[in-house]
């Protein structure tokens, strides 16, 4: 075991090692980032770390401090950008359509969000992936990472398996390649990942090429823990609780400010009382978590200077780590391997019984984040609170209050909230996302709730046909509360597309015969 366990781990820091030596765009154009992305020339940071340079990036650089220092040159540096990079172009009514069935519009979109086999640029942020993918839309160029399952769940139901498969081996080599499947496949989100949702992929195919598939993958789903429980390389996502059990966090290897959104993180260091190392850490943190933002991470619950999404435990995170140890144990029985199988299995339950000691608030009447420095339970009810039920979780006596809390709080005109707060951040009210609505209802289907989950399901369905009807597109999120109005919030205006809301539409309509 221990042998095993050494070899894997020199494996694994080499991989480690390898993914440090990545120049990200703020290594590669150094002070011309700098500017770029303070200039204000492109209102969405994450425009120039997707450009393309047109030659050499060493010499774009040598060019660049050259003219900036030489005063008889009238310089321009958006002209400058636009003379050496391709610019990515804004997806202006690429994903809409007039008149369109909302079923044939998602099917056509499949094409339009799908993305070749990639070819290495040099001086490009992509990460080349070797079969085609699905991206989300909008400003979402690259392949991201808890998005795909639920856009998977749509290519199913539209019988395009091949793709689910294609996917599939691109997360795999991503672990085979980095030693963890990153946000996207960008080299600037090297330093995190997100929900680790590729083992429900894999049960996802296993559902229509059976459970070969366990083995098949078994590799990379040893791989994804190994990254996620400190196996390969000390990333700080273990916790160990007061009781001696242990849990998981988020924790993004990096304390500097996200080079796709430098302008506004440097701003909220700066507010910040935290210090800007620990800023940065958390800010990045939390975009390894998908919520980023939300009040939920917040120490004041208002302000996102008070951000200490490394003091949390997620509560979601846990169950989907508990979801990885229960995948273990099924591919390891398909292998044969018995004894591997017996471990997996009492490691979930540990990992069960941990979340339900740690993350159930019977004050609250609500599962909720444990604070690991405060040693209380998070404040902050959210939709999180309902992953336990959706991946089984969550024992029986613990559902009454949930629902009761579920109707009274959270439950709209449009769906579920994300959380009960109206903060101005995208993931808190009065907004809804796909994954979260689809979490919702098949945890409530779980535990036999099949009336409130059809409910939730119809509203949000309604919604989602409704906005299509009057824009001809489906969205990112949407508004729950005002169904009238749209969701907003965030770093970035709403984007349409769009992937997982696509792949949950179509799932939902398909499980309850919601015919447009």
């Amino acid at each position: 075991m221990k042998k095993i366990s050494s070899i894997f781990f020199a494996s694994f820091v080499v991989l480690f090692s390898y993914t440090q030596k990545i120049a990200t765009p703020d290594q590669v154009y150094g002070i011309l980032f700098v500017d770029v992305q303070t200039s204000g020339i492109f209102p969405d940071n994450k425009t120039f770390v997707d450009c393309i340079p047109r030659r050499d990036p060493a010499a774009i650089v040598r060019d660049y401090k050259r003219i900036k220092s030489n005063p008889a040159i009238r310089f321009s540096i958006e002209l400058f950008i636009k003379e050496n990079f391709i610019v990515p172009e804004a997806s202006q009514n690429t994903y809409s359509s007039q008149g369109k069935d909302v079923l044939e519009h998602i099917n056509s979109l499949w094409t339009v969000l799908n993305r070749s086999n990639d070819t290495a640029v040099k001086g490009s942020s992509l990460l080349p992936l070797p079969y085609p993918y699905i991206v989300p839309g909008g400003r979402f160029r690259e392949i991201y990472y808890w998005d795909s399952y639920f856009t998977m769940l749509g290519l199913k139901e539209s019988r395009n398996e091949q793709t689910i498969e294609n996917m599939l081996r691109n997360f795999a080599f991503l672990i085979d390649e980095y030693g963890h499947i990153p946000n996207g496949n960008r080299t600037y989100y090297l330093s995190r990942s997100q929900p680790p949702f590729f083992s429900l992929m894999v049960e996802l195919m296993a559902t229509t090429r059976g459970n070969e598939v366990y083995k098949q993958f078994l590799p990379a789903l040893k791989k994804e823990y190994a990254y996620w429980m400190d196996l390969s390389a000390p990333t700080k996502h273990v916790v160990k609780m007061p009781d001696g059990s242990i849990l998981n966090r988020y924790y993004d290897q990096l304390n500097i400010p996200r080079q796709e959104s430098y302008l506004q993180d440097v701003e909220t260091a700066k507010s910040s009382k935290l210090g800007k190392s620990i800023a940065f850490r958390n800010l990045r943190s939390a975009a390894e978590s998908g919520w980023d933002f939300s009040t939920r991470w917040f120490g004041d619950g208002r302000t996102l200077g008070t951000i200490q999404t490394t003091d949390l435990v997620p509560v979601d995170l846990n169950c989907l780590l508990f979801a990885l140890e229960n995948s273990l144990a099924k591919a390891f029985s398909q292998n044969g391997e018995t004894g591997k199988a017996k471990e997996f299995e009492r490691k979930a339950e540990k990992r069960r019984a941990a979340i339900n000691k740690y993350c159930w608030s019977a004050k609250y009447g609500w599962y909720t984040d444990y604070n690991v420095r405060t040693k209380k339970h998070s404040a902050e009810i959210t939709l999180a609170g309902l992953v336990p039920f959706f991946l089984n979780v969550a024992p029986k006596n613990t559902l009454h209050s949930t629902v009761q809390n579920l109707k009274m709080k959270f439950l709209q005109q449009g769906g579920v909230t994300t959380t009960l707060k109206n903060s101005g951040q995208q993931w808190d009210a009065p907004n809804g996302w796909a994954p979260l609505q689809w979490m919702t209802i098949i945890g409530l289907d779980n535990y036999g709730q099949t009336e409130l989950a059809r409910t939730i399901a119809q509203r949000w369905v309604n919604l989602n046909l409704s906005v299509y009807r009057r824009t001809g597109k489906l969205m990112e999120k949407y508004n729950v509360v005002n169904t009238t109005l749209e969701a907003g919030g965030g770093e970035y205006p709403s984007q349409d597309g769009f992937g997982w809301t696509n792949g949950v539409l179509l799932a939902l309509m398909k499980k309850y015969g919601l015919n447009p």
